[in-house]
């Protein structure tokens, strides 16, 4: 059984394998002995491997251990956890915030405890599988809308039974395309049709707004009108998902949410290295600067060459390709010149929007895009997708 569908995603070119990395995560990795220029990254700000946040993870180890040792529920609620989700919730102008085990765990253990089995959710096309697993766990009526149409939300809005309990959930920043969920109105439709309103910010988070407090600060959103719900390992180079909103809610949450109930509770490094991350964001702007001024480059020197871009508005830049075999031979052949940017098929984009999905980051040199952008004419001219 393995062995033949095994078979067929090679047959289709969707077979997925690991590379194994020798080196932290940093524009140059060593890869199988290699050295490669990473594209491949959503450590947007450069913090996974910031040296005052690896002095922060090692100091909680040397103080409070390495694992946890219970859940949060029972023994596991540590010094770490509690500064992490009080700086969180400053950070995201809330009341309270709960940090969970990852960013799937969070989606996972969040929607069941919003919706129930009578409930109706309304998910954007492109939301990412941990919502969706997350709304088949809830056992409630799912509806999805067409990716950012309004039109077609409220359409559903309008059709659903009366005095139905209504989740919309989108994301801020959609990690596949790159592309912004046009925030500002799908909450006036929460707030005119009385439904809740979650958003996915794992890819905003630290990125998106003035000082980087995501696509709720970008839009100028109240963020009491919505539920937030973020990761810990992309821009804040830590590990963990959290949720943030009111403080009736967290706590509803602490006492329904089954992914953090029963989990023993993450590691206290990475709480406090989440922790310090948070004060290095705001203290250090030039790094958000910085990403933004590299990502327009990338993004003006793949546009030049005639490349297929998404409607991308954010570091991450799609080169959509179509075909997944191209896309694979695009990507081995961009290893071969020293550049890993993957290729990502169906089922984790739709059929027939094959891709090399391109991130940069803070850290990326402007010399090390210029040979990105080369190594990209070079091989796109061979294969023919320019």
């Amino acid at each position: 059984m393995f062995k033949e569908d095994l078979q067929t995603f090679a047959q289709h070119h969707l077979l997925r394998e690991l590379s194994l990395i020798n080196s932290p995560p940093a524009p140059v990795i060593s890869v199988e002995g290699r050295e490669v220029l990473l594209f491949a990254s959503n450590n947007y700000l450069g913090l996974a491997n910031h040296p005052q946040i690896k002095i922060a993870a090692v100091k909680a180890i040397e103080e409070f251990g390495v694992g946890s040792g219970a859940s949060r529920l029972i023994s596991g609620t540590l010094t770490p956890h509690h500064t992490l989700e009080r700086d969180l919730a400053q950070w995201k102008g809330v009341e309270s915030c709960l940090t969970f085990s990852s960013g799937y765990a969070t989606n996972i253990g969040v929607i069941p405890s919003l919706a129930k089995a009578d409930s109706l959710i309304l998910a954007d096309r492109l939301c990412h599988a941990s919502l969706i697993d997350g709304c088949r766990l809830s056992r409630a009526t799912l509806r999805v809308f067409q990716h950012n149409d309004l039109d077609h939300l409220k359409r559903l809005l309008s059709k659903r039974p009366t005095h139905a309990s209504t989740l919309i959930i989108t994301e801020g920043v959609f990690s596949m395309d790159g592309d912004l969920a046009p925030l500002p109105e799908i909450a006036q439709l929460a707030q005119e049709f009385e439904a809740t309103l979650l958003l996915d910010d794992a890819h905003g988070t630290g990125v998106m707004g003035p000082t980087g407090r995501g696509t709720v600060e970008h839009y100028g959103v109240n963020p009491g009108h919505l539920l937030h719900m973020g990761t810990l390992s992309k821009a804040i180079g830590s590990s963990g998902g959290f949720v943030a909103g009111p403080k009736d809610f967290v706590a509803y949450l602490i006492n329904t949410s089954r992914s953090f109930i029963y989990t023993t509770a993450p590691p206290p490094a990475m709480a406090a290295a989440a922790s310090a991350a948070l004060a290095i964001i705001q203290q250090e702007p030039q790094r958000r600067i910085k990403l933004w001024h590299n990502r327009e480059f990338l993004y003006n020197g793949i546009g030049s060459m005639g490349f297929q871009l998404t409607n991308t508005q954010s570091p991450i830049l799609p080169i959509i390709v179509k075909d997944p075999e191209l896309a694979v031979q695009m990507s081995q052949r961009l290893r071969e010149e020293g550049v890993w940017i993957p290729a990502v098929r169906p089922p984790t984009v739709p059929k027939g929007t094959s891709r090399l999905r391109i991130t940069v980051t803070a850290d990326h040199s402007f010399e090390q895009i210029e040979l990105a952008l080369r190594a990209l004419q070079k091989v796109g001219a061979a294969l023919g997708a320019l």
